[in-house]
């Protein structure tokens, strides 16, 4: 068996919009060539979000680029899929997001051990613009410490 490189498509934004209270791992429901194309590293989380319709869950806007060696049966590139969790699951999601006014931000897609694609989406709060410069100051410092760290 070959080993292949690490594929994991982060949206890096997200940190940065949101504060992340939980984290959920959710399997996506995929084509072939959406997969192919995922495999050469070929997405884009940064405008997806998710949705729940009829009690099932959706990832919406998510952005996978065509196939290369695809034909006519090439998949649509930012059409919504379908998220794979548990009912239990689902049901305490769905009630956090519309009790206490929380949302579903699409964080980080990779393979697992045995090759399923998997979305970890956070339970998250929008923060405010005083949070989003503490977020800025934070790491400003960090990155001295690191410079001064460097040189010492």
């Amino acid at each position: 068996m070959s080993k292949q490189k690490k594929i994991e498509i982060v949206n890096r934004k997200a940190k940065f919009e949101y504060s992340f209270i939980q984290e959920f791992e959710a399997g996506i429901m995929l084509t072939g060539t959406e997969v192919k194309s995922l495999r050469g590293g070929n997405g884009n989380l940064n405008d997806a979000y998710c949705l729940f319709v009829n009690n099932e869950l959706y990832v919406k806007s998510m952005y996978i680029g065509e196939y290369d060696h695809g034909n006519i049966n090439n998949h649509e590139t930012r059409r919504d899929r379908k998220l794979l969790l548990r009912k239990p699951e689902l049901k305490k999601i769905e009630r956090r997001v519309t009790e206490k006014g929380l949302t579903l931000v699409p964080y980080k897609l990779f393979f697992s051990e045995r090759g399923f694609a998997k979305l970890v989406i956070q339970l998250a709060q929008g923060k405010k613009a005083f949070d989003k410069r503490e977020s800025i100051k934070e790491k400003d410092v960090k990155r001295d410490l690191d410079r001064m760290n460097k040189f010492n």
